[in-house]
């Protein structure tokens, strides 16, 4: 066993100029595919095999050498191949404090929310990189109906930040710091949470549980300067365009 080669995958660095036509056909039918499935909450089996396929060859296609020190700015998801929540710090946060032997209590955890939320309508979902490559904020719109058969949704956008550490060419380790909502639709409360900017240290909260904050790793296989595809540990893939 000591001798077989490890089949951990890393970045490729494709320097050929004439792959740039087949990149650019290649996300034209992505972004269509993310398009007609919703971010992929309503794809077909066929389309998620389709959607898997084009990712797979762009990511070996990559054009940009370290993308985990190349991603800074703003980034909005196109297609998640899990709930597009999970995308966020916070849960990612969740799924490392639980560990690899605990995978499928997280599945559940998330299933849960998932169904919870169900009637809930997400808006844009974005990602912010700041220039020294250093925090990541989510922002994730949501819509969420108090009373069913009644047109009366609360509005907000959680957003959630995070410290975030490049270690490898396409590896980030991220540790959330907090939570807060912003633009809240409900009367005065909309104000007080705008102008306090109450947020929820969460990064203090597991200090204070467990002695440490958990790391999160996130790798980047491929990112250009309009398309970015990021994978979870569980390998999820999260496909972000520039916004």
């Amino acid at each position: 066993a000591d001798d077989l080669e490890s089949t951990e995958k890393t970045v490729s660095v494709d320097m050929d100029e004439d792959d740039a036509a087949i990149r650019d056909e290649l996300k034209r039918e992505l972004i269509l595919l993310a398009s007609v499935t919703n971010r992929g909450t309503c794809a077909s089996t066929e389309e998620e095999n389709l959607v898997i396929d084009v990712v797979t060859q762009l990511e070996a296609l990559n054009p940009t050498a370290d993308p985990a020190l190349n991603s800074q700015g703003d980034w909005e998801l196109c297609y998640s191949s899990t709930q597009s929540f999970r995308s966020s710090p916070f849960f990612l946060a969740i799924r490392a404090f639980l560990g690899d032997d605990n995978e499928a209590v997280a599945d559940n955890l998330f299933t849960i929310h998932d169904r919870a939320t169900t009637a809930s309508r997400v808006g844009k979902v974005r990602q912010i990189i700041d220039k020294d490559n250093q925090e990541l904020v989510s922002e994730y719109d949501l819509s969420v109906g108090l009373i069913p058969g009644l047109p009366v949704r609360v509005k907000g956008c959680v957003v959630t930040s995070a410290e975030l550490t490049a270690t490898a060419p396409e590896t980030w380790e991220m540790k959330v710091r907090g939570t807060k909502v912003n633009g809240s639709n409900v009367p005065f409360l909309d104000q007080y949470l705008d102008d306090n900017a109450v947020e929820v240290p969460v990064g203090e909260a597991y200090q204070a549980i467990s002695g440490s904050v958990p790391t999160a790793v996130l790798k980047t296989y491929y990112v250009d300067e309009g398309l970015r595809i990021t994978r979870d540990i569980d390998d999820n893939f999260f496909v972000f365009t520039r916004a």
